[in-house]
């Protein structure tokens, strides 16, 4: 069955790094797009950030744009969202998701598996 794991979320200080990894098994995803998109307390699921099937082309939302940067290894099954000079507003659970296409998307009623998440902190 597919699977999708999330890893790499924690406590940081504000300006700090992370980089989130999701692996993914069950299929190849190699002609999916993958997405990024992250669940703050009290809020609606939003997008982060998405990858065409071949990584050729990234779309981000402008909360994170010029921060955060997509990128995908076809041949590892990966996916990885590294988050640089973090703010308090980017913490939340950070989820990601693969959509069968060569498109690219930011509506998250597009995507066909979802991991489980991984939580985010950013401390002030």
């Amino acid at each position: 069955q597919v699977q999708l794991v999330e890893s790499g979320g924690g406590l940081v200080q504000a300006g700090d790094s992370l980089r989130l990894s999701c692996a993914a098994s069950g299929r190849t995803f190699s002609s999916y797009a993958w997405g990024w998109f992250r669940q703050a307390p009290g809020k609606t699921r939003e997008f982060v950030a998405t990858v065409n099937w071949s990584g050729g082309y990234t779309y981000y939302a402008d909360s994170v744009k010029g921060r955060f940067t997509i990128s995908r290894d076809n041949a590892k099954n990966t996916v990885t969202l590294q988050m640089n000079s973090l703010k308090p507003e980017d913490t939340a659970i950070y989820y990601c998701a693969a959509k069968f296409g060569t498109g690219w998307y930011t509506n998250r009623n597009a995507y066909d598996y979802w991991g489980q998440g991984t939580q985010v902190t950013v401390s002030s």
